[in-house]
């Protein structure tokens, strides 16, 4: 499927959802649609699976058929027809493909019991659920549909109204995805082009669970050079990623996709959202991640509850290669009374209550390996805020940390239209200075966002990589200048952006001055000729006609 056929299926489901939500608002009713999406995915991957499996054996119907226990897939078929071979059947598939599905929890089965207006459909939905959430996987992924309340009466006050409208979604949404060749990596962008869709639609609640994927694109990059030396290139491997307020998860599915399937040892995230933790093990899913692959966390970053980042022990310990973030923008906390003494910020002292963003920083900063590399999105006061902030940033300067600054457009997220940038920290850096990347006047403009070309995002990754200097757009600076600068890290502080006077040759112009009256005397003289041949009076010299 092309580019333009995968835009088309996106829309496609997009309109489904609008015309079909009805009284729900587009939060409720994503949470349906992508719940939907991602059954199609698994039932779809599990199908392919089977047939290669089983081979000839697997049945060959000319159409779903119909059996005693209702409408039936080939796999279903082949389940009634062997059922003393089940077992084994089930053991390879946990071994090639990581999970199992019952056949009437196929897509198949649930879009043709929607087909039919059955009144079964409800139930085995909610069947199905359960079981892909216990017994699918080997990882327990409990809770992963407990935001599809089946029991809502925005899907009807009835039992039979409930069962109507699943049908009536269902049957909609089989249709359109029929119209297309849906293959692993189409479901995958579609899933994608929907969160982004809903996003734009939750305003600023988009926040919490999207970032747009031409910013993703830039901290991929980032995180996946080489972190000593760019310039060489991009790195064969990164043993762990962690973006620890990972939302739907695309961020770290973007960097999955830039090194590779097999690029990457495993990869950790952390959501305090429920809603948005569920959809982010989805899109894992939804995108070809095994269970065995990735880990992805419930619970609050800033208390650090999760138990695997707790570990004291130096030898067990977890760091990351990469440290990618797009955490939430000046978000109050209360930190507790002891948290001065936390490891993650004792060195360098505690975030302000009315901005978390130099706790969520140092967070990923405390995790990150010494070859590690770290790209965070935060709110321009980072760069020159006094008091706690200040004094953190000073202290990260001071040790050598911060090794880019890159200042981005002003309107390219949902959730805000303020300028952001992207801090670039190493526990290790070469340089002795910082490189500054002033992009905020480089962009696309939009009709609800502005957005970042291939270009705009080429000049703004190869200025990092090959540290570049530009004038007006990117500069090296030493530590002596940012010192007498206070630490301030205000990036009009180092680059200007204002276009130079042109200087203006007085000699010259009043040259050309010169030539111009000769040449207008010359054309009068020769005009006024004509004029006399024909007994008509002549210019003075010196005017032209009209």
């Amino acid at each position: 499927m092309n580019d333009k056929d995968q835009k088309q299926l996106g829309r496609t489901l997009w309109n489904i959802a609008d015309q079909l939500r009805g009284a729900m608002n587009a939060d409720d009713f994503r949470d349906y649609m992508l719940a939907f999406l991602f059954l199609r995915y698994l039932s779809d991957n599990y199908e392919a699976a089977a047939k290669k499996e089983l081979g000839k054996d697997y049945p060959d119907l000319p159409g779903n058929v119909m059996l005693e226990s209702g409408v039936a897939t080939p796999l279903q078929v082949w389940y009634e027809e062997n059922k003393a071979d089940v077992g084994d059947f089930e053991k390879q598939m946990r071994r090639k493909v990581h999970y199992v599905i019952q056949p009437r929890h196929l897509w198949g089965s649930i879009a043709n019991l929607a087909k039919n207006q059955s009144g079964d459909l409800l139930e085995t939905l909610r069947e199905g659920f359960k079981y892909i959430e216990n017994e699918s996987f080997q990882s327990t992924f409990g809770g992963l549909f407990s935001e599809i309340n089946l029991s809502s009466e925005k899907l009807g006050k009835t039992h039979p109204d409930k069962n109507k409208k699943l049908c009536d979604i269902i049957k909609e949404i089989a249709k359109g995805l029929a119209q297309f060749s849906t293959g692993v990596d189409v479901l995958g962008d579609a899933y994608e082009y929907l969160i982004g869709q809903f996003a734009a639609g939750s305003g600023k609640k988009a926040g919490e669970f999207y970032t747009p994927q031409r910013i993703s694109d830039i901290l991929s990059a980032i995180v996946t050079l080489d972190s000593q030396d760019p310039a060489t290139g991009k790195v064969p491997h990164l043993g762990s990623v962690l973006d620890f307020a990972c939302g739907s998860g695309s961020l770290l599915l973007n960097v999955r996709k830039r090194m590779g399937t097999h690029g990457i040892g495993k990869i950790y995230g952390q959501e305090k959202n429920i809603t948005t933790y569920n959809l982010a093990r989805m899109n894992m899913l939804l995108h070809g991640v095994k269970d065995t692959e990735f880990e992805i966390y419930h619970g609050d970053t800033l208390l650090n509850d999760w138990d695997f980042l707790r570990e004291t022990n130096p030898a067990k310990m977890p760091k990351f290669d990469a440290v990618v973030a797009n955490p939430p923008f000046s978000y109050r906390w209360e930190p507790k009374d002891d948290m001065g003494d936390d490891v993650r910020f004792k060195n360098h002292g505690l975030a302000p209550k009315s901005a978390a963003d130099f706790a969520f920083l140092l967070h990923g900063f405390h995790y990150l390996k010494d070859q590690g590399v770290m790209a965070i999105i935060l709110p321009h006061g980072v760069l020159f805020r006094g008091g706690a902030e200040e004094r953190i940033r000073t202290k990260l300067l001071k040790d050598g940390h911060i090794d880019t600054v890159i200042g981005l457009p002003a309107n390219l997220f949902y959730s805000t239209g303020i300028p952001v940038c992207i801090l670039v920290l190493k526990k290790c850096k070469k340089p002795d200075d910082v490189l500054f990347i002033n992009a905020a006047e480089h962009f696309e403009k939009g009709k609800r966002q502005n957005f970042l070309s291939d270009s705009h995002i080429e000049r703004i990754v190869s200025s990092y990589q090959y540290r570049r200097e530009e004038d007006r757009y990117s500069k090296r600076v030493s530590m002596e200048r940012i010192a007498d600068e206070g630490y301030n890290l205000n990036i009009s502080r180092y680059i200007s952006t204002a276009q130079a006077e042109t200087e203006i040759d007085l000699t010259a112009t009043h040259s050309n001055l010169m030539k111009i009256e000769e040449t207008i005397r010359a054309a009068t003289l020769k005009h006024n000729a004509f004029l006399r041949e024909l007994n008509l009076p002549a210019l003075p010299s010196g005017e032209a006609q009209d």
